[in-house]
């Protein structure tokens, strides 16, 4: 009994960050549909950065994620943290290599060649980038603990 708590408990912790995720997929979406539609001029939001176009990916093991947890799939679950490393971890890790001669400019020189709404774009995806490698490095933790949990559940309805 108490295995099932703690696995509704983490389903939670899981869900919210899914949902935090799903904002951060939902700006990146808008900004560079408002870049390429050219809605607004270059001097308001820049074009996208490389790392955005994979990271549009990155929605996939949070789907996978959420189809795991009605009947406790494990294979789903399993998906879902081996993709969120090739489609959300990987192009983070890209874009903080992407960016980084930007930002080490902005730093050493103080000038900015892509904005976005005044502020510089790089210090702002910087920021985003932060915030989302911190989301899914709790959703792969949670994920984990979770699926552990799945399994010495699987393990003790064997023994009975």
């Amino acid at each position: 009994m108490e295995l099932e708590v703690y696995s509704v408990t983490l389903k939670y912790e899981i869900k919210k960050l899914i949902y935090v995720h799903l904002v951060i997929w939902l700006l990146l979406v808008a900004k560079m549909s408002v870049g390429h539609l050219r809605l607004l001029s270059h001097d308001q939001v820049a074009m996208p950065y490389q790392w955005e176009y994979p990271y549009l990916l990155s929605i996939v093991p949070s789907l996978l994620g959420l189809l795991s947890f009605p009947r406790n799939n494990i294979s789903y679950l399993v998906l879902s943290m081996i993709s969120m490393g090739l489609f959300s971890i990987a192009p983070l890790i890209y874009g903080s290599m992407e960016m980084f001669p930007a930002a080490q400019q902005l730093y050493r020189h103080g000038k900015a060649y892509r904005f976005l709404f005044g502020f510089s774009a790089v210090s702002v995806m910087y920021l985003v980038l932060v915030l989302a490698v911190q989301v899914h490095g709790w959703q792969l933790y949670y994920s984990k603990k979770l699926l552990d949990s799945w399994f010495t559940s699987t393990q003790e309805k064997k023994r009975k």
